[in-house]
């Protein structure tokens, strides 16, 4: 089963990728991690990637759709896969679609998880994170030990700059605005399942599972 997940910043869905990746025994494939994956085998996309990023630059469909036809060729997705941060746009999902054709498959069903924008605003204002080892804390949610520090390096925790309610607000719109017509393209096909974001991880992947019917 090829599973598409969709969802604003912060509703969750990466968390949910993980924990789906592990209860069905399917790998979990994300866009960044495909991204950092190139990058520290230094291959010829990474490079690419790597010159396009220090320019303040975006990477293009086509490195990206490169980047996924070479990862779904790999033998361990035989079996299925989740799509995290992939497709983003209509074009992406023509040119996995004319993928998966080539190769006798097809995407199964599309998780969208509905968050509201003021729920967003909550969640994400509250994340801090450590700029040491990358890990993420919440205010209320998952406050770290010390005040303000990181609980493995010590270091003290910043507020990306993303994570201010002023640009949650503008990525959302932006959300919107590209996810719209991508959601309407599976959900023409009757593939799309839409999910209640906000409730504890354990109790979001449940309703997901039962929805799946796996």
């Amino acid at each position: 089963m090829i599973l598409i997940l969709l969802g604003p910043p912060g509703a969750g869905k990466g968390t949910q990728a993980k924990l789906l990746a592990s209860a069905l025994g399917i790998p979990h494939i994300s866009t960044g991690d495909m991204f950092r994956d190139h990058k520290a085998r230094g291959t010829e996309l990474g490079k690419k990637i790597q010159a396009i990023m220090d320019s303040g630059g975006l990477v293009t469909d086509d490195i990206t759709n490169t980047m996924v036809d070479e990862r779904l060729s790999r033998a361990d997705v035989m079996s299925g896969c989740i799509l995290d941060g992939y497709p983003r746009t209509v074009g992406q999902a023509e040119h996995l679609d004319g993928l998966l054709k080539k190769l006798g498959r097809t995407v199964g069903k599309v998780l969208s998880y509905e968050v509201s924008e003021d729920a967003l605003v909550d969640r994400i204002g509250g994340r801090r994170t450590c700029p040491t080892c990358g890990a993420v804390y919440h205010l209320t949610q998952n406050p770290s030990k010390s005040v303000g520090r990181c609980d493995k390096e010590g270091a003290t925790l910043v507020q990306r700059e993303d994570d201010k309610p002023a640009k949650i607000r503008t990525r959302m719109q932006e959300y919107a605005v590209k996810t719209a017509p991508l959601k309407a393209h599976y959900a023409s096909r009757g593939q799309v399942i839409e999910l209640d974001g906000l409730g504890a991880p354990g109790a979001i992947l449940a309703e997901t599972r039962r929805r799946l019917g796996r």
